[in-house]
């Protein structure tokens, strides 16, 4: 009698026993021929899905360059740069603290809310918006010298304490 392999009920044609994978991305065998089977994107191993298509992209200008056009922009115009009502709700509010701070040392005050004119205010704020504009210039330099361009609070307190202003 002839020896003959003795083939497996469960096994396949080519007399390899068919196992349940335990991985979730395996697929079995007779779902992708000639594949190992591992799907990692929607068209296979190693592939991406395909990008939807936007038209072209949107227009960016390099760093730095709308900021010199801001610069430019704010060098030119006059107008003021801090918005009115909430600067005069600022002087409104310092100046009721200043004037409570004042009543508690036993000077005789209404406790009215102060008032201004509106002559008052823009003057107030035409001499803010300078004082901040010159301190600024200042803290710049200050950042240029220590070979900077981006200012930092050490430029702020070095340009006050060379102008005098904080000790």
């Amino acid at each position: 009698m002839a020896r003959t392999k003795a083939t497996n009920p469960k096994s396949g044609e080519d007399g390899r026993t068919k196992r349940k994978s335990t991985n979730p991305k395996r697929k079995s065998s007779n779902s992708n021929k000639g594949g190992s089977g591992l799907q990692y994107g929607k068209n296979g191993i190693g592939s991406k899905a395909p990008r939807k298509q936007l038209g072209k992209k949107p227009h960016r200008y390099r760093p730095g360059t709308v900021a010199l056009r801001e610069i430019r922009r704010y060098q030119k115009s006059t107008d003021l740069l801090i918005a009115k009502l909430p600067f005069k709700r600022l002087v409104v509010e310092l100046c009721n603290d200043y004037l409570q701070t004042r009543d508690t040392f036993g000077l005789k005050h209404t406790m009215e809310e102060a008032r201004f004119q509106s002559s008052a205010i823009m003057a107030l704020h035409e001499a803010a918006e300078a004082y901040l504009v010159g301190l600024f210039e200042d803290i710049n330099l200050c950042a240029f010298h220590a070979g900077r361009v981006t200012i930092q609070p050490k430029d702020m307190q070095l340009a006050r304490r060379i102008r005098g202003e904080r000790s």
